[in-house]
């Protein structure tokens, strides 16, 4: 509990515009993260992760719709129906 003694020089230490530095920066170290901007973060097809390795490797395919499939999974897709598995509309790239 503070007197009225202390509470007058806190308010007068406040008020003065004089403050002490609280910390002070020696060295900084910026990190830079990226990822893709696409709709969805797995493969619609298998269930993967996009990232990840799937059976076949990580190649990314992107379709103009901007959804994101692994490459071999959507191919295989392609072979048998021509549009997108999320958005049922046909399929570019």
């Amino acid at each position: 509990i503070f007197d009225k003694r202390e509470k007058n020089m806190l308010f007068a230490a406040m008020n003065s515009g004089v403050s002490k530095k609280r910390f002070e920066v020696k060295k900084w170290n910026a990190v830079a993260l990226w990822a893709w901007d696409i709709v969805v973060d797995n493969c619609a097809i298998c269930s993967n992760h996009i990232m990840d390795l799937c059976i076949e490797g990580v190649t990314v395919a992107w379709g103009v719709c901007n959804h994101a499939f692994h490459f071999h999974c959507i191919s295989r897709w392609l072979k048998t129906r021509q549009v997108c598995p999320l958005d049922i509309q046909k399929y570019g790239h």
